[in-house]
């Protein structure tokens, strides 16, 4: 069993049990959502059990996806501007939040 879900201007392909990167689930004070925090998607649209496809126009009524919140891993990505014989040197990092989400139930109307 899969299924197709929209959350912000992605979709995603999953199954159950799998671990999903979505946009970053956080609160007004900074933090993220505590591991282990539920989170459900009802913007589904395709599920998929064998040969029983149901696909929504757009969504799927009566669908969702239920999961739990892994951690928020994220890793600084370093960019660096160089230019020879100048004494020129820049650097700059990145870090996107994101979090991760253990796809526990597909509920499929």
């Amino acid at each position: 069993m899969y299924a197709i879900f929209e959350d912000g201007s992605r979709q995603y392909k999953v199954s159950v049990g799998e671990v999903v990167k979505v946009d970053y689930r956080g609160g007004d004070d900074g933090n993220g959502a505590a591991s282990g925090t539920a989170v459900e998607f009802s913007n589904v649209l395709l599920v998929a059990n064998g040969s029983n496809i149901k696909i929504g126009q757009p969504l799927v009524s009566g669908a969702k996806i239920v999961g739990e919140v892994v951690d928020h891993p994220s890793t600084k990505t370093y960019i660096g501007k160089f230019r020879r014989r100048k004494n020129y040197r820049r650097l700059r990092g990145h870090r996107q939040y994101f979090t991760s989400v253990k796809v526990k139930e597909i509920i499929g109307a």
